[in-house]
């Protein structure tokens, strides 16, 4: 698979634009892009972090990526994707920094990061003006970038490093993890950059540099990702026996005209069709819906029939919770994820007869973490 396309700078509207208007500077960046604001003033550890908050990181960061020797050889979008996911690589360090026992830290900082870009850029698509698969590629980016100085001390270095290039091109998060490991200032030296070094080698030696890794098939690539010890190289028999469609998307994208249009009159298992059948409101008892669809879905697994399961399917661990259930039947699994812009979702919010409180649907932007290659067996977006 290939992450990122390249097309001849236009001036315009957007980020992408105003990055390559504004000569590639944070600050000039920062006067049109607000949002990162929130980054100043927010403190680091100065063992590890001695030249400031991480505002005044991050724009040695992004210098540090004008300076990198691959720069020059990257296409327009790739340069901008990088300096953009150098700007907002930290955006979740706000809403993690804490003391603890007299020191700075900020856990997790990462995968908030992921989620708190999706949901600005989301949220000012007319603003940003990204694609779906710009996006995405940064909001990765943003989740990813400190594998190249952990992998090794994974239990499972190279499983990882293809789980990561199922999302995003490992050539780029080479170059923002090295341009991110340059712009500290760290009282201890660490041999940071030595880890990134072995990072890329080991994205070339296993042909992910900057594209997913080829596995046999679907049914290999799943059982890879689901295991404990497959080799990527392998090829499998596919013993699924029947598909299951798991719909995914914020509430409103058109899941339900999806499955009128192309469900091929499957039998669905819907969450807001059983919320309605027990007067449950969309606020509460989450759990008592599922079991309720879970029984349901057993009952059609059994009889291995094709089904389409309809709910939001915006939590990972969620998705992977049904996955599981449903592959431990022989099901084969098709993702099918709907987005419609923000304003839209709203729009038809104000519409709908069974009305959702908006801080509900807030709080499943602020959430939601998008679905990955590896999921499922088969993936697709509308």
């Amino acid at each position: 698979m290939d992450y990122v396309k390249d097309k001849e700078h236009v001036p315009g509207e957007g980020i992408l634009a105003a990055i390559r208007d504004s000569g590639f500077s944070l600050d000039r960046l920062a006067d049109r892009y607000p949002e990162l604001d929130i980054l100043k003033d927010v403190p680091q550890n100065p063992q590890y972090h001695s030249e400031g908050d991480v505002y005044r990181h991050t724009g040695l960061v992004c210098g540090e990526v004008l300076k990198l020797e691959e720069w020059a050889g990257l296409t327009e979008k790739e340069q901008e994707l990088l300096f953009l996911s150098a700007a907002f690589h930290d955006i979740g360090k706000p809403a993690c920094t804490k003391k603890e026992n007299g020191t700075w830290t900020s856990p997790g900082h990462t995968i908030v990061g992921e989620q708190v870009f999706r949901a600005m850029a989301y949220r000012g698509q007319k603003r940003f003006g990204l694609t779906w698969e710009d996006r995405e590629t940064v909001a990765k980016l943003v989740r990813y970038h400190g594998l190249p100085v952990w992998f090794l001390r994974k239990r499972r270095p190279e499983f990882d490093l293809l789980k990561a290039a199922e999302s995003v091109p490992l050539k780029l998060l080479y170059l923002l993890s090295a341009a991110d490991t340059r712009g500290r200032r760290s009282r201890e030296p660490e041999n940071l950059s030595e880890y990134v070094e072995l990072f890329g080698e080991q994205a070339r030696e296993l042909g992910v540099w900057e594209r997913a890794f080829p596995f046999a098939n679907s049914y290999t690539r799943y059982q890879y990702f689901h295991g404990d010890s497959l080799w990527e190289g392998s090829r499998l028999y596919d013993e699924t026996d029947f598909d299951v469609y798991m719909m995914a998307g914020l509430p409103l994208a058109g899941k339900d005209t999806w499955i009128r249009e192309h469900g091929g009159g499957l039998p669905v298992i819907s969450l807001d069709q059983i919320r309605e059948e027990y007067r449950i409101s969309p606020e509460k008892n989450s759990s008592k819906v599922v079991q309720i669809a879970t029984k349901r879905a057993r009952e059609l697994l059994r009889k291995k029939q094709p089904f389409i399961w309809n709910a939001t399917n915006l939590i990972q661990e969620n998705r992977e919770r049904l996955c599981s259930l449903l592959a431990a039947y022989g099901a084969r699994i098709h993702l099918v994820y709907l987005e419609v812009p923000y304003e839209e979702m709203l729009s038809r919010n104000q519409k709908r007869e069974r009305y959702i409180p908006v801080k509900v649907l807030e709080s499943m932007v602020d959430k939601m973490e998008m679905p990955a290659l590896w999921e499922t067996h088969f993936w697709e977006r509308h």
